[in-house]
């Protein structure tokens, strides 16, 4: 009896160990797989949100969107981006007044201003002349974000419009060297704004024209 109970003993961790050996398996697996099933699912849930409703976000909410925003490339590795977090209501109706593409602002419960910084140089002393790119690269990052953390946003343009540059700089009392690029709104969703399909197989041409 006692050696049958120990032969059963016996089966049953093994049984577990081998239960245990492909779960890990099975998890390591997936790991190598689901991230990138995740980001392509976020790429193309992405979606521009102009209406909000009037649920807080957070201050670590706001500073996890600005993380993601640095860690896109930049030329040279200048990083000449800045950023300007606005989660006051004045300033959000202020500078809805003033932007004609930035109405949704006042439904906003957050916005962050992307600008380029002139001072930034290379060893050399050169100015950055990919910021309008790394800007750019930044800003994808933190739309990309948004749309993982449950966020809706909108990119609304400043740069190249001189009347823009010169609203935002006199709303936010930028320096000189500082030159807005774009505006992002930022809040929770109202309704259920659907992504558009943008793929279109036209546009691809391999090797040659």
């Amino acid at each position: 009896m006692i050696d049958k109970y120990k032969f059963v003993c016996l089966i049953l961790a093994i049984a577990l160990v081998a239960a245990l050996v492909r779960l890990v398996f099975v998890s390591q697996n997936q790991s190598s797989i689901e991230p990138k099933q995740t980001v392509m699912e976020n790429i193309l849930s992405r979606k521009s949100v102009r209406s909000y409703t009037d649920r807080p976000v957070s201050r670590e909410q706001l500073d996890t969107l600005v993380r993601a925003a640095m860690a896109a490339p930049t030329g040279r590795d200048m990083r000449p981006w800045r950023f300007v977090v606005i989660n006051e209501r004045e300033t959000l109706k202020a500078l809805s007044d003033s932007l004609p593409f930035a109405k949704m602002l006042p439904e906003a419960q957050a916005a962050i201003v992307v600008c380029g910084d002139m001072s930034v140089t290379d060893k050399e002393g050169n100015p950055s002349r990919n910021w309008p790119f790394d800007c750019s690269a930044a800003t994808e990052n933190l739309l990309l974000m948004a749309e993982s953390m449950g966020l809706g946003a909108v990119w609304t343009g400043v740069y190249p419009y001189e009347e823009r540059i010169k609203a935002v700089k006199n709303a936010l009392n930028l320096p000189e060297n500082i030159v807005p690029f774009n505006l992002i709104p930022v809040g929770y969703p109202k309704g259920a704004p659907q992504p558009k399909d943008k793929f279109d197989q036209s546009n691809i041409h391999y090797n040659v024209w």
